[in-house]
């Protein structure tokens, strides 16, 4: 399991395993959140074994699937809802991670200077630099 902290709230991973879910909640995650949807790959693990995993080891479970390079803003603010809500620190995983940091960081740009998403982003392996646009007009909504 390759978990990437991006702040004290969130971490974001590739694709995790039913047996990485036990590691997760021994390492202190409270919520896992899936932004894969189920089958989008053949082989890979079913949703609903890993929400049983959740469960079985006392972790809130959030499937909020999303699209592979087509993230809305709808996608956004059930991100954010969520973000707030949740009991933290939160895991949240889809294919390689990127789709989860996308969501955090059109999210975290709605109350947050662009350099700092970019240098959490950077931190924890994920280039956001291409966002710049998109960030800004999130920001702008506020």
């Amino acid at each position: 399991m390759d978990i990437r902290k991006i702040d004290d709230t969130i971490s974001v991973a590739p694709q995790i395993a039913y047996a990485d879910v036990a590691e997760a909640a021994r390492l202190g995650f409270k919520t896992l959140v899936a932004n894969r949807p189920d089958q989008e790959e053949f082989g890979q693990p079913a949703m609903a074994d890993i929400e049983a995993a959740a469960r079985e080891n006392g972790m809130e479970w959030v499937y909020m699937p999303v699209q592979s390079g087509n993230v809305t803003d709808a996608d956004v603010d059930r991100f954010g809802a969520m973000i707030r809500d949740a009991e933290k620190p939160v895991l949240a995983f889809c294919r390689t991670g990127t789709r989860c940091t996308v969501l955090w960081a059109l999210n975290a740009a709605r109350t947050t200077p662009a350099q700092e998403i970019f240098t959490k982003a950077s931190s924890a392996g994920y280039d956001m630099s291409g966002l710049a646009p998109r960030m800004a007009q999130q920001s702008e909504n506020q």
